[in-house]
């Protein structure tokens, strides 16, 4: 899953992006709010954390520009200002939570996935696929009891797969949302993570989950459904 952090205080900046990165997303930074906007309106990300006092656009401004050029991606507001006045506002510009500086990364990171879970269909912690399971808190995948060491872009890969259950995803919808900035759009790495992907979980024959779909990309569907129109097995 993918993130924009919109923070110009670079350390505070830098400290968020580790932190999100040690929890396996895909992390990006705009140090001022026209960066900062220009980036959510080229991208479609999972979630935006958003600090109010900005250079060249506060992050009300932004917020609000965001929302009436129909971006849909939940956002949480940093301030150092903690009253009912600023909270009301920044929430009635189309913020979907609020955080007070100084804050715990602990409760960052659970706010943040609690966002990701209101824009999903899959509300749990615990996402699901046949015997697979993937936890979104202590970042563990298994099957049948048996758990498996992902890398940090192979569980942000699945974790997407999971959350999007039953849709098709185009290859460029996969980087968006898995992959950063700095992504190589002529490689074929997403086909090359989905393999070693499939290994690890052990995802082959008939009861395969990941399936590829001809021509656009893949699709993750509980493994006795019927393979859909346009889909294909890989060997």
């Amino acid at each position: 899953m993918r993130i924009l952090v919109i923070e110009d205080e670079k350390k505070v900046a830098s400290f968020i992006r580790k932190g999100l990165s040690e929890e396996m997303y895909a992390v990006d930074v705009a140090y001022d709010g026209a960066e900062g906007l220009s980036m959510a309106l080229e991208t479609q990300y999972d979630a935006i954390i958003l600090d109010v006092m900005l250079p060249k656009k506060d992050g009300m401004t932004v917020v609000r520009e965001l929302r009436g050029s129909g971006c849909s991606s939940p956002v949480l507001m940093l301030t150092a200002r903690a009253s009912t006045q600023d909270r009301v506002q920044g929430l009635d510009y189309g913020a979907d939570d609020y955080l007070t500086k100084p804050f715990h990364f602990e409760e960052l990171a659970a706010r943040v996935r609690s966002l990701l879970r209101r824009t999903s269909s899959e509300k749990s912690t615990v996402l699901s696929c046949g015997e697979l399971a993937l936890d979104t808190v202590t970042h563990r995948a298994s099957r049948l009891g048996k758990e498996f060491d992902l890398t940090t872009k192979e569980y942000s890969l699945l974790e997407y797969l999971m959350r999007n259950k039953g849709r098709v995803l185009s290859r460029s919808l996969i980087q968006q949302h898995v992959w950063s900035y700095s992504f190589d759009t002529e490689s074929n790495i997403i086909d090359v993570y989905v393999k070693r992907l499939r290994n690890k979980i052990g995802d082959e024959g008939a009861a395969r989950m990941i399936r590829s779909v001809r021509g656009v990309g893949y699709i993750m569907r509980e493994p006795d459904l019927n393979s859909d129109e346009g889909e294909e097995d890989d060997e």
